[in-house]
């Protein structure tokens, strides 16, 4: 199935190899699992990871990607094979990007995407609160989240739809530690959003989600034909997957409430962190692989795509809108709607 045609490598020191049509982990010369090729679609490896040249050489020829990330899970690197797409398709990408009245518009619309989902967060929390006051709290930074939201159609620049897209996540995550089981937060509440590296433990949770559901994004842009490098709301630099940026934005509050559940059904502990010299909180290799397999069953779960309006597996739905996307840059649909569900 598509929702499983990734392969995450998350065990330090693993030997990646090719066995005729099949890929071999090996671990200390052991063989720990056996995949066959034509089951994959990319190859996510964290950390300390090797793989052998045919492997490699094979990857690329059949397109499968070759992802490697380091043991934050911060994206180190990408291998593929030859690039494919729709010529006319790039070619409008890049003419999009010199219409700065288009650049704007598509920048509200991905900040307005995310928003609309931190603030089901929220309000989702807020009714489940069982504390009148951390309610009433939820509530209001629910209610901030909507101001947002209302100033975003007069944002006259990119840096306007920024500021007002870093305001909203200063609030939102703030109010995340409220949605933390009262019980759990003494180990797992967040002084804010930190990256590079995370300084705590539910940081570095989030941190790894998200590298997971950007990779996830860069290979539906790829799908879709598009340019992961030119995006709209993230400025260009050399090397940044900016489009890919784009994308993951109204998805961040998915890895947001897995974190939750995994953080509040006790599925993941303090013991399950260490922290390094310098500050940088890590998630243990055992953890890792709990993350990853709890990632892959919430993909499966089925959701009702509001422009659809039918169930599509959560795993499917970054395919689904970097298609939209690209029919936006064509020319073919008015607008692009991000995804939202309840």
């Amino acid at each position: 199935m598509q929702l499983l045609n990734t392969l995450y490598v998350t065990v330090p020191e693993s030997y990646l190899r090719l066995d005729n049509d099949t890929l071999r982990v090996e671990v200390e010369r052991e063989t720990r699992l056996r995949v066959p090729l034509h089951h994959l679609n990319a190859v996510v490896c964290f950390g300390h990871v090797s793989l052998s040249s045919p492997l490699m050489h094979r990857l690329a020829e059949e397109g499968k990607a070759l992802v490697l990330l380091d043991i934050h899970g911060r994206f180190k690197a990408r291998l593929e094979g030859e690039t494919s797409g729709n010529v006319l398709l790039r070619r409008a990408h890049h003419q999009a990007i010199d219409r700065p009245a288009f650049v704007l518009e598509l920048a509200r619309t991905v900040v307005a995407g995310k928003i609309r989902n931190q603030r089901q967060v929220l309000q989702r929390g807020a009714r489940e609160s069982r504390a009148e006051d951390e309610a009433s709290r939820l509530v209001r930074s629910v209610d901030d989240l909507a101001a947002s939201l209302r100033a975003l159609p007069a944002a006259g620049d990119l840096d306007t739809v920024r500021g007002i897209e870093g305001g909203a996540a200063r609030g939102y995550f703030e109010a995340l530690n409220l949605l933390v089981r009262a019980d759990r937060r003494e180990f797992f509440s967040m002084n804010g959003r930190s990256r590079r590296p995370p300084r705590d433990r539910m940081n570095a949770l989030l941190s790894f989600l998200y590298s997971m559901w950007m990779n996830d994004c860069r290979s539906a842009i790829e799908a879709a034909g598009l340019d992961p490098q030119l995006g709209f709301l993230h400025a260009l630099r050399p090397g940044r997957a900016a489009l890919a940026l784009d994308l993951v934005e109204e998805f961040r509050p998915f890895a947001d409430r897995l974190a939750l559940t995994l953080v509040n059904r006790g599925q993941l502990g303090a013991g399950d962190f260490t922290e390094r010299e310098g500050g940088a909180v890590l998630l243990e290799g055992d953890a890792r692989k709990a993350v990853v397999i709890a990632y892959q069953e919430r993909k499966k779960e089925e959701l009702t795509h509001p422009l659809l309006a039918e169930a599509v597996p959560l795993g499917l739905v970054p395919l689904v809108q970097a298609r939209l996307l690209a029919r936006h840059i064509r020319g073919e649909a008015s607008t692009y709607v991000p995804f939202s569900a309840r």
